[in-house]
């Protein structure tokens, strides 16, 4: 007689339902508080890993900005443990200019599609696959594992990463580690396939700017305007043309990409390097974005009737600058406002590099390339932002390494807060395999 044998779901069968599950939430993150919050997100992740035996710890930082953290134990205890997070909102996502619903998590010509599919319940479905399928399997990852689902990375971490950082840094002891999203996934140079494993990433100045002035009559000659001085200030920022400045890592990653395609490589010749950047196909967005810091005005405020000159004005300004290079970047938009408008931050955060190299970096290398023999791996720097800012204020390295094998013609750096955005089902289930090798491995 034949025992009944009950089949378990691997990582592979389960990360698209997992994937599609979350999308449904909607954890959609304003920015100002409006926004529904995490907590069901939360208790959903909760519930999964409680359902393999886990005790993760829920908590919030605010009424419903809920985070997740539960720790496995590897099997050399000894070693530094490593940081897996993700995050659980997502930015808004406007229906009426989507093909589908953005909430519904369709699968349509297999891909998943939903507002977090690429940003970044992707990578939330593939980690949760892999841990449940290690610990159903009785399998210890490496070495320890801190497992992390934030709140609040779309407005900067501040009631997620940062403030678990701030307050409950214990929960991360002993890690000098971390992986999170936007890196790993693949783009074609020259037919070959290459993965991006993000090793930097700028850092942040979300400015304000204020003007002040002599108010009065629409109608009377003001030399003191607030407009006119914002207006004057706005221009210069917006239209700075910031120099050419290559970090180390940007280099790596023009080297590799010549290497690859034959083309010269000048760091001090911006033509080659635009050219080296256009062999990224639809990636070189993002890597264009790198090569110098950036300042784009993005709001303007003043005034309440057309007739009175206002005494006051301001402007928001989205600036990046290079790691290691902030005071720099500070002095130059000092400099370009000029002496009439006040720089004040509203958001600041470090710029990041680390190493391309070390048995980490190894590992994640020799997981993709077991799963895609003849693939290449270079480094990039990220243009935006990832929650490994906060783990960095507890000296935690952290990389980009949520791997996705792609079509060629997916333009997956246009789906970060795009409209329609998706995802392969086959690039999930590349990457569950990936991952298990990876924390099986380093």
């Amino acid at each position: 007689m034949t025992a009944d044998v009950r089949t378990v779901p691997s990582a592979e069968d389960e990360v698209v339902d997992l994937c599609r599950d979350l999308i449904r939430i909607d954890t959609t993150n304003p920015g100002d508080g409006s926004g529904p919050g995490e907590r069901e997100a939360a208790e959903y992740v909760v519930g999964l890993l409680q359902d393999v035996g886990l005790e993760p710890e829920l908590f919030e930082s605010a009424p419903g900005r809920a985070n997740v953290v539960v720790r496995l134990e590897g099997a050399d205890a000894s070693r530094p443990a490593l940081v897996v997070h993700g995050h659980l909102d997502v930015v808004p996502a406007h229906a009426a200019d989507w093909s589908v619903d953005p909430f519904a998590a369709e699968l349509r010509d297999g891909l998943v599609w939903g507002r977090g599919a690429v940003d970044m319940k992707d990578m939330d479905a593939m980690v949760l696959a892999v841990v449940r399928q290690m610990v159903r399997e009785g399998r210890r990852p490496a070495r320890d594992v801190v497992l992390a689902m934030f709140a609040d990375e779309e407005a900067g971490g501040r009631l997620g990463a940062h403030w678990a950082v701030e307050h409950r840094p214990e929960l991360f002891a002993g890690a000098t580690e971390a992986i999170s999203e936007v890196g790993g996934f693949s783009v074609d140079v020259a037919g070959q396939r290459v993965y991006l494993l993000q090793t930097a990433e700028k850092g942040l100045a979300w400015l304000r700017l204020v003007a002040q002035g002599r108010a009065g009559h629409g109608s009377q000659v003001n030399t003191d305007n607030a407009v006119t001085h914002l207006a004057a200030a706005v221009a210069r920022i917006g239209e700075h043309a910031w120099p050419l400045q290559l970090t180390p890592t940007v280099r790596a990653l023009l080297t590799g990409v010549a290497d690859l395609t034959g083309l010269p490589f000048d760091p001090e010749d911006p033509a080659t390097v635009d050219a080296l950047v256009d062999a990224l196909g639809p990636a070189s967005t993002f890597v264009g974005a790198t090569l110098r810091h950036s300042t784009n005005p993005t709001r303007l405020a003043a005034g309440y009737k057309e007739n009175v000159i206002p005494g006051g004005a301001t402007a928001a300004v989205d600036g990046r600058f290079l790691p290691g290079l902030s005071e720099e970047f500070d002095a130059t938009v000092a400099r370009l406002v000029g002496p009439h408008v006040r720089v004040e931050d509203l958001v600041r955060d470090t710029g990041l590099e680390a190493p391309f190299e070390g048995a980490l970096v190894d590992a994640m290398v020799a997981a993709v390339v077991a799963e895609d023999p003849g693939a290449h791996v270079l480094p990039y720097m990220l243009s935006g932002g990832t929650d490994n800012k906060s783990l960095s204020l507890l000296g935690i390295t952290g990389y980009g390494f949520a791997p996705l094998r792609l079509p060629a013609d997916l333009d997956f750096a246009g789906m970060f807060h795009g409209v329609d955005e998706r995802v392969p089902v086959d690039a999930l289930r590349f990457g569950t395999r990936v991952l298990d090798r990876l924390l099986t491995t380093c």
